[in-house]
């Protein structure tokens, strides 16, 4: 469902499209209604596309080190281009990312024939639109603002969704809010060199290995899009309700801020030499924390909202008609204690770096991991959810308690950096017992592994993430049977790994979750098992979505990509891997 989904955006909005198509795009933010999402109907879905009549060819790809994709049609009469991109460049000491997409034509050979279609839609396919025609511009009404197309491709063309002779470059503008009213082509042009100019930019500055770096790019460049950088919050995946396999019933929407998967995005793009991400996450987590009274949710809204109440949208079919389409999240109201340990480790990098020394006060950073360590110490034998959110059960799992004692063990480090005596004792104490609890309560010697709940032989797939955090170094025997355990249990397809295969509220899980097996390349490779690990990960690179993308699941009897996308786990599980295995500089 993913192959040749391309992604666009500007860190205010996103945008999915393939060969023309825009398949997927929310205004006014990635959690608000779609404005076009035909990938999940396309009667309600509303249509933005760019068609070379009778194309015979149309091939995608991105312009080199940027977010701006690049389509060409082959025609029977000729062909051309189509670059789409929302703009994004620095402008009065700040940036300016409009909820604005920008669609060029230009004409390569001969004289081919293009059709452009605009029907936008609003309130998930409900909302009655309309439409009126201006000198140079179509306004569309319906929605909570003007939107508005300006286009110098005659109007006519545009509302008759007619044919036209592409014979010099035509410039298409769609807004959300505030309209186009400079110069359509001169403005067009220059946001794009702009935007080019940006994303080059970043890329110059993204730290790469010296192996798998057009990889590690793209997934930077990806990851990237995830940031909603008014707030900080940083989201998990771009859609929502592209089912898991199949029929399962698993259509979730993910165009939230979960704090576990901020927390590994924020990892990843700190390892590429990016922090500004982690100074406005941590802002972020500041207020909702402060809201909360110090208690953390799994995931919140973009704008640091507490409630998403989840609901079925009976109205729409789903994709290819597989629903249902959902929009909100029951995991909002889970408890999943993971996420205090992972909040001290992503925002410790602030406390322990000097080059932010000085910027958030001394006590300031004693206060905040204070107050997760506070909660870790409260809720280290509390049942819950788990980091898959089971829905009708609460036991106490193994990831959790992990995440405790790696939160625990880093909470040292801050308080002895920071003189903070008393708050370094009280940590210490929190990773002996939560280390006793996964030693006498987690660690099962029939399996040989960690398991994912206290007392019971079930595998997990986040278990392998013990190596990664430390808790079992590599020269451990019980690293190894660790390792091979969750391998032989969890396997489905050469080194494709299922998250856990205990039943849940939905059956039993079918498709091979994507970081599981970047999880397990990382695993391989501290253990010094190279070309085995290497043999993985290249297959791994081999399943992308033809644009170097990857969603959130892996189905293994077809090797096609299916759940939502682009996954944020599945860019940072590539790109921690590709670090990993990657040859040294020197």
């Amino acid at each position: 469902m993913a192959y040749g989904l391309g992604i666009i955006g500007n860190c205010s909005y996103s945008a999915l499209l393939r060969d023309g198509s825009v398949e997927w795009l929310c205004w006014p933010r990635p959690d608000s209604s779609f404005v076009f999402g035909p990938i999940l109907d396309r009667e309600r879905g509303g249509v933005f596309a760019v068609e070379g009549v009778d194309a015979e060819k149309v091939r995608q790809s991105y312009v080199e080190n940027t977010n701006v994709l690049r389509t060409v049609f082959t025609c029977p009469g000729g062909k051309f281009e189509l670059l789409d991109f929302a703009p994004r460049f620095a402008l009065y000491d700040r940036f300016f990312k409009p909820s604005m997409l920008v669609r060029i034509l230009r004409p390569l050979s001969g004289e081919p024939r293009a059709r452009v279609r605009c029907r936008p839609t609003y309130e998930y396919g409900l909302a009655h639109v309309g439409s009126w025609r201006a000198s140079n511009h179509v306004e569309y009404s319906g929605f909570p603002t003007p939107v508005r197309l300006t286009t110098n491709v005659p109007l006519t063309y545009v509302e008759d969704e007619r044919p036209f002779l592409l014979e010099e470059d035509r410039h298409l503008v769609l807004t959300w809010g505030e309209p186009l009213e400079a110069g359509l082509e001169e403005t067009a042009e220059r946001f794009l060199e702009r935007t080019l100019d940006y994303w080059r930019r970043w890329v110059k500055g993204t730290r790469v290995p010296r192996d798998y770096q057009a990889e590690v790019v793209r997934s930077a460049l990806a990851l990237k899009l995830h940031q909603y950088e008014d707030t900080g919050a940083l989201l998990a995946a771009t859609t929502t309700s592209l089912p898991e396999h199949p029929g399962s019933g698993r259509t979730w929407d993910y165009r939230y801020c979960w704090l576990r998967d901020a927390y590994f995005t924020l990892n990843a793009l700190e390892r590429l030499g990016h922090s500004e991400e982690m100074e406005r996450f941590l802002e972020y987590l500041r207020n909702i924390a402060e809201e909360g009274e110090g208690r953390l949710q799994p995931a919140y809204r973009l704008n640091g909202a507490s409630e998403a109440p989840e609901r079925e949208l009976e109205h729409l079919s789903g994709y290819g008609g597989d629903g249902p389409v959902r929009i909100g999240n029951q995991a909002f109201e889970h408890v999943q204690n993971d996420v205090y340990g992972e909040m001290v480790l992503a925002v410790s990098r602030l406390f322990l770096d000097t080059r932010f020394v000085g910027e958030i006060p001394p006590r300031t950073a004693v206060e905040i991991v204070d107050g997760l360590l506070g909660q870790i110490d409260a809720r280290l034998e509390e049942p819950d959810a788990g980091p898959w959110e089971f829905r009708e059960r609460s036991r106490l799992h193994g990831f959790s308690v992990l995440m405790h004692w790696a939160g625990a063990r880093r909470a040292v480090e801050v308080a002895e950096a920071l003189g903070a005596d008393d708050l370094a004792g009280r940590a210490r104490e929190v990773e002996a017992r939560a280390s006793a609890l996964l030693e006498s309560r987690c660690w099962n010697e029939e399996v040989g592994a960690l398991t994912q709940v206290a007392g019971e032989p079930q595998l997990d797939a986040s278990l392998l993430l013990a190596l990664h955090l430390g808790y079992l170094e590599p020269d451990d025997p019980r690293a190894a049977s660790h390792v091979d355990a969750i391998r032989s249990g969890l396997e489905v397809d050469g080194g494709l790994l299922r998250r856990y295969t205990a039943p849940d509220d939905f059956g039993l899980p079918h498709a091979a979750f994507t970081v599981c097996s970047f999880w397990l390349v990382e695993a391989l490779a501290i253990l010094d098992r190279t070309d085995e690990a290497r043999e993985l990960f290249e297959r791994l690179l081999s399943l992308h979505n033809g644009l170097g993308l990857y969603s959130e699941d892996i189905l293994p009897d077809t090797l096609e990509q299916a759940g939502n996308f682009p996954q944020t786990y599945s860019h940072v599980g590539l790109i921690n891997a590709a670090f990993r295995l990657s040859r040294r500089w020197d």
